[in-house]
């Protein structure tokens, strides 16, 4: 019993200095947090490349200039073939050849197909030969008339009998000119049994192959055609610009664009040909036909399109960067870099804005210089150091993983 009380003690004691030792290290960890914090919050620990919190503010510039900017009026359109044409039989017969390929540029007046033109022709073979018998009928007659003509001069006939036979040659005749439109008829409908492009354009996918039976009234065509060099573009624009688009297309031809679905790019230029003569009430649009050569065939029928229409050009104007421009409760305005490399906040009248570009039409003149990037520590008299647009971005900081090994970052965002 006496032997295990010291034992006792010890064990204590050696739990007591384990707490202990426990809480100085606990106190140790907070001191350093504590100095790394206040060390990292201190100008000496809070250091970039333009100063500290108390130096002047990063920002990025730019100087507003005077240009030409165009006015554009932004719409989706539908392209569809300048002409198109279904070419469809005529007349009922045989198919006996087809004569163009599936999707060939084809002329006006190309033969495109043929019809079996024995029946028709037998038709023409017989109006013609029917003609020939009564302009022989109408030959004899006009002899009779002579004749009776010539007896009643003399009294040796009537002159009614003569009266009968000239309405006689009349009556031929007249059958003689029927026997003609039969003739041309005729012809016509053999013609029919030939059939050749009317416009030109490119033809589609064939729906009838040689050796069908095709009739005149409930056959499928034989092709489509569509006339795709030029083509044109229908798009709709809102009733509110009416006005201006009319004024603009009073002056001149009006260029339109064509542009990629990125709207990187211009596909293909031309010119505004149709303004509708009434706004669709449903939509509150109005419509417009534009033109376009479509030299490079990349405009196709029934595809969708970007159409910038260009109704103005304002001259010599002031311009700045979209990104300047802030808004508070006093409107528009934008930090102005004076020659100190202090701002001001000055307040401008904002003509006309896209997504990068803002026309001013007050309150800036060049070549004073705007903060485009940059704004969240701004006031006004802040101190500001201009970087470049164009300075490459400084390189990331590895990031050490938990293994040792280091990794490369990405670039850093921008400041804002």
């Amino acid at each position: 019993m006496h032997g295990e009380l010291p034992k006792l003690l010890l064990a204590k004691a050696k739990s007591r200095t384990r707490r202990n030792l426990a809480i100085v290290l606990i106190l140790v960890a907070i001191a350093a947090a504590l100095f790394y914090v206040f060390n990292k919050s201190s100008p000496q620990g809070n250091r970039s490349r333009f100063g500290g919190e108390n130096g002047p503010v990063p920002v990025l510039a730019a100087a507003a200039v005077k240009t030409d900017v165009p006015v554009y009026l932004d719409a989706v359109g539908t392209i569809k073939a300048l002409n198109t044409v279904t070419v469809s039989p005529q007349v009922d017969g045989k198919l006996i050849s087809v004569g163009f390929n599936e999707g060939q540029d084809v002329k006006k007046g190309d033969v495109l197909a043929r019809i079996d033109p024995t029946t028709y022709q037998a038709q023409l073979d017989q109006a013609i030969a029917k003609k020939a018998q009564d302009e022989a009928q109408l030959s004899n007659a006009k002899l009779d008339l002579d004749r009776y003509e010539k007896l009643a001069a003399t009294n040796a006939t009537t002159h009614q009998q003569a009266d009968t036979q000239k309405a006689l040659v009349a009556q031929d005749a007249a059958i003689v000119q029927s026997d003609q439109a039969v003739i041309e008829n005729a012809q016509a409908t053999l013609g029919y049994t030939t059939i050749v492009a009317p416009i030109d354009g490119r033809t589609g996918i064939r729906q009838v192959d040689e050796g069908n039976i095709v009739h005149a009234s409930s056959s499928p065509a034989i092709v489509v055609i569509t006339q795709i060099k030029p083509i044109s573009v229908i798009f709709n624009i809102p009733q509110q610009d009416i006005g201006r688009v009319t004024g603009a297309f009073a002056k001149g031809p009006l260029t339109v664009e064509a542009q990629r679905p990125d709207n990187n790019a211009v596909i293909d230029r031309g010119t505004l040909g149709v303004i509708d003569n009434q706004v669709d009430q449903t939509t509150g649009t109005v419509k417009l036909k534009a033109e376009f050569p479509n030299a490079s065939e990349q405009l196709w029928p029934g595809q969708f399109v970007n159409v910038r229409l260009l109704i103005d050009t304002l001259k010599d104007v002031v311009t700045i960067p979209t990104g300047a421009v802030q808004r508070g409760p006093n409107g528009t305005f934008v930090y102005v870099i004076k020659d100190d490399n202090t701002v001001e906040t000055r307040p401008i009248v904002v003509q006309k804005q896209d997504e990068t570009q803002t026309v001013v039409k007050s309150g800036l003149a060049p070549p004073e210089r705007v903060v485009t990037t940059g704004f969240v520590r701004l006031t006004d008299g802040s101190q500001v150091a201009v970087g470049s647009n164009d300075a490459p971005a400084p390189a990331a900081q590895p990031k050490r993983q938990r293994n040792g090994k280091r990794s490369g970052g990405g670039k850093p965002k921008p400041q804002q």
